[in-house]
């Protein structure tokens, strides 16, 4: 048996945030990536759930942020940009090396 990864583990819904900014790139912020994830898991997310796990995943250093330009639109306020790191990749692959080898084990496997 191989030794566990030192990377923490990915919960399913940090799982979706950090895809959602992987896939948005240079334009992954929290209304964006909330649109994403309304889009792809066809329910309802609330912005701030968005945000308490873009700042955990920051916290661990899966993502980093940066701020934008401040705009009329905002009210002269700045979006906050997010960056998928090597460590947030890492616990992707990690998550899905994970979940692979138990859909493996599953009588579903192969039947989508």
């Amino acid at each position: 048996m191989s030794k566990p990864s030192r990377t923490p583990q990915l919960g399913e819904f940090e799982r979706a945030v950090l895809l959602s900014v992987l896939g948005l790139g240079s334009g992954a912020y929290g209304v964006a990536v909330r649109n994403e994830l309304e889009a792809r898991l066809e329910r309802s997310v609330s912005l701030g759930a968005v945000y308490t796990t873009l700042d955990r995943l920051e916290e661990k250093g899966f993502v980093s942020s940066r701020h934008g330009e401040p705009t009329p639109q905002r009210g002269g306020r700045a979006k906050k940009f997010f960056t998928v790191e090597g460590a947030g990749m890492e616990a992707l692959e990690q998550s899905r090396r994970a979940a692979d080898a138990l859909w493996a084990m599953s009588p579903l496997r192969g039947t989508r």
